[in-house]
Parts: structure tokens; sequence; C-alpha cells
């Protein structure tokens, strides 16, 4: 899928107002603009509590439905189930072609799946304190936190919805060391018989086994100046027939 195709894919967007900040609002939005265009924008939550009450400009401003689930019993999330049930009906209306689920509670994994199992693209997005199975049962996953900092070439340390500093140091499924050794083991799969293997193809495959791969996770904005960063590979530029462009090749470094 090329990124025109990509970007006319209709997403119906839920967010779990119990689970995120008001403040993520924008980077939520412009995120899903790279991924597609929003048709369904409704948030969940029992907006008779007070602590919501700051939804309610942002909402309007970015033309979000407040969606009333009061907290019928104690210690029971209502506010779960009412977007379980209405991404079901919208599975099952066949407007959309993908789903984003704004949380970062691990009750929504199997809705996930689900919507995975009938070919439906899952964006998630939530905080890095977001349990590892939400996370990998979509096919993509955005670090909130990392979308409401700037690439800077080094990670960002930043505060969650109680403005306490999280660990930085998280980058996802997978460590900055971890992911050496996976793109080592990658490239000599793709390679060719000098050992180059296309840039592009490797990001392709990071993508494919890990939800949540975003070079943004590491303080890089694309991929080539974050693998450039690493040492243990070196990184080529090959002419192509229009003088305009040229593609990336990594090799191991031996």
């Amino acid at each position: 899928m090329d990124k025109d195709q990509q970007k006319d894919k209709k997403i119906a967007v839920l967010i779990d107002a119990d689970n995120v900040s008001d403040k993520y609002i924008k980077y939520i939005i412009d995120e899903i603009s790279n991924h597609g265009t929003p048709t369904y924008k409704r948030i969940y939550g029992d907006w008779t509590k007070p602590q919501l009450a700051s939804w309610k400009t942002v909402l309007l401003n970015y033309s979000i439905s407040p969606i009333q689930q009061y907290s019928y019993t104690s210690g029971k999330n209502a506010t779960d189930a009412a977007l379980i049930i209405d991404a079901m009906d919208i599975l099952y209306s066949r407007n959309v072609d993908g789903f984003c689920i704004v949380s970062s509670d691990s009750d929504f994994t199997k809705l996930a799946s689900r919507l995975r199992e009938a070919g439906m693209y899952v964006l998630g997005m939530g905080e890095k304190k977001t349990p590892t199975p939400f996370i990998a049962a979509c096919e993509k996953f955005k670090y909130l936190e990392v979308l409401a900092s700037v690439p800077t070439g080094t990670p960002v340390v930043v505060e969650n919805t109680k403005g306490e500093p999280i660990n930085s140091n998280k980058t996802g499924m997978v460590t900055k060391e971890e992911l050496i050794e996976v793109i080592k083991n990658i490239i000599n799969e793709i390679s060719d018989e000098d050992g180059w293997a296309f840039l592009g193809e490797l990001g392709s495959v990071l993508n494919k086994r890990y939800a949540d791969f975003d070079t943004r996770n590491y303080g890089y904005s694309k991929l080539t100046p974050f693998v450039s960063s690493l040492k243990q590979f070196e990184i080529r530029s090959r002419k192509t027939n229009n003088p305009s462009v040229s593609l990336k090749y990594i090799r191991n470094k031996v």
C-alpha cells in the first residue's frame, strides 16, 4: 500500500477519557492524519466527574463526540464496555478501514485482536505504562509522550498525566541494545551477496515485527539518522535513474 492509499484509509477514533489526558489530543489527531482520515471521533467517560471537565474546550475544537457512560458500580469500568460495544457496531457497519484506540488499558487487548481478525487496520496510542499485550495486539502503536516531544537526537524526559517523571529509558517492546542485534539478523536475512540490504526493506520488517517500533522512541525523526547513530552499521547511498532520487543501503560492520 502506497502512502496515498494509506492516507485514504477511513479510521474510527475511539478514546478512553479515563486513561488519556486532554493535553495529548493535538498530537493524537496529528498522528492519525499520517495513517488515514478520521471519520468517527468519539471519546468515552463519565462526564459528570469533575476531573473530566478540562476536556470540554478540547472536544469542541477537535469536533470529538463525548459519549456519556455512568459508573453504575464501583470498581467496574463501564466506559471500557461502552467503547468495545461501539467498536463492534462500527465494525459491522463496514464504513471504516481501520480503528485508532487511544488508551493505556490492557482491557482493550482482545478488542484489538478481534478487529485485526476482521481485517481492520488497528492503530493503538497510549502512555509508556501501556501493558505489552495491548501493544502487541495492535498493528501499530504510538506512545503519547513521544508524540508530544520534539525529536532532538536524544531521549526526552517526559511526565505522566499526574506531572510525575516517567522512566524515559523505556523505549517500547525492544530495547536499543536488543534492537541492534535484531537489525544485524535482519540484514543477514535480506542482504545481497555483498552484505548490503535496502534500508526501506529493513524498516518494513522492523515495523512488522514490533507494533510500537518508531524511531521517535529513540529520539530520531527518521530511520536513516537513527541507524546512522548506531556504530555497528555502515550506510551507503546508491543513485537511481532519477538524478534527484537515491536509495539508502545498510550493512553490518565487520
